[in-house]
């Protein structure tokens, strides 16, 4: 499979390899429409930069990896690129493929991309792509075209993360939560997303960070946003509503106004390189 073609249908689900995507996709799953439009928004200025980075424009064959509810490739869209995103949660890309009907979008595990060898212009990955996920760095690097560009992004060790106390608190809530949270926090250390870089044949051009900010009306509207993302699902499960509730709202008091809104302000990461020709 490569990039979408116009004979090409737009609800595709392929059968990967049961490495645990199912199970992760429906974690992320569980809050579609409040991950969609409450959280997700973050990443809008480490998007831009990095299409404007890396040259995404209506000659470029994007794909970007665990795409969420597309909001990522919906902007590269706007941009007249030809995207295709692929997902674990087939709720999130109901999402996405609403946001951008001439999109492909596939249900299956970054670490067995149902793409040809060398089909892709660009590949990013926002948030998607941790610690521990060389398998994903190397499939990236199998689908991009030599002298094509890649691009992620992460949670950095920057001195603006709001959120800090919030992933101190989560990752000790579960086993399961304190791994994922290990691997999150891992690829933020120096030279660790270099290192997967390197490993999986890739050139560095560009670290930077942008910023990603997080405005709430009220508790209610940001516990609805807190509560969305994927990570937060095995904790939500052992504590129920109000006992992981009751553990994280508290974190965030630092950050509501004497009006009862939120701003958080995290630094988001990226790095960007090449594929040698």
């Amino acid at each position: 499979m490569g990039p979408m073609t116009n004979t090409d249908t737009l609800d595709h689900t392929t059968e990967a390899p049961d490495d645990g995507w199912k199970e992760a996709g429906a974690a992320w799953g569980h809050a579609a429409l409040d991950w969609a439009y409450l959280f997700e928004p973050y990443g809008r200025d480490a998007a831009e930069h990095i299409f404007t980075t890396i040259g995404v424009d209506e000659t470029t064959d994007l794909l970007d990896l665990a795409c969420g509810s597309g909001y990522a490739t919906a902007r590269a869209a706007r941009r007249g690129a030809r995207v295709t995103g692929l997902d674990a949660s087939v709720e999130l890309l109901e999402i996405a493929r609403r946001r951008t009907p001439t999109g492909r979008f596939d249900a299956g595990s970054m670490f067995a991309l149902p793409y040809e060898d060398e089909c892709f212009d660009a590949v990013t990955s926002f948030n998607g792509i941790w610690g521990g996920c060389e398998v994903a760095m190397a499939e990236a690097s199998r689908v991009l075209k030599p002298g094509g560009m890649v691009a992620i992004t992460f949670w950095g060790p920057g001195h603006a993360l709001d959120f800090r106390d919030m992933f101190i608190a989560l990752g000790g809530a579960t086993a399961s939560t304190k791994d994922e949270m290990i691997g999150l926090a891992s690829i933020g250390a120096p030279g660790v997303a270099e290192s997967m870089f390197a490993e999986a044949g890739f050139e560095v051009v560009e670290r930077g960070a942008t910023q990603a900010v997080h405005e709430m009306p009220d508790a209610h509207v940001m516990w609805r946003a807190l509560r969305s993302p994927g990570l937060q699902k095995p904790a939500l499960d052992l504590l129920g509503e109000e006992g992981l509730r009751d553990l994280l709202m508290p974190t965030l008091e630092p950050f509501r106004a004497a009006d009862g809104s939120y701003r958080l302000v995290n630094e988001l990461t990226h790095v960007v390189g090449t594929k040698p020709a």
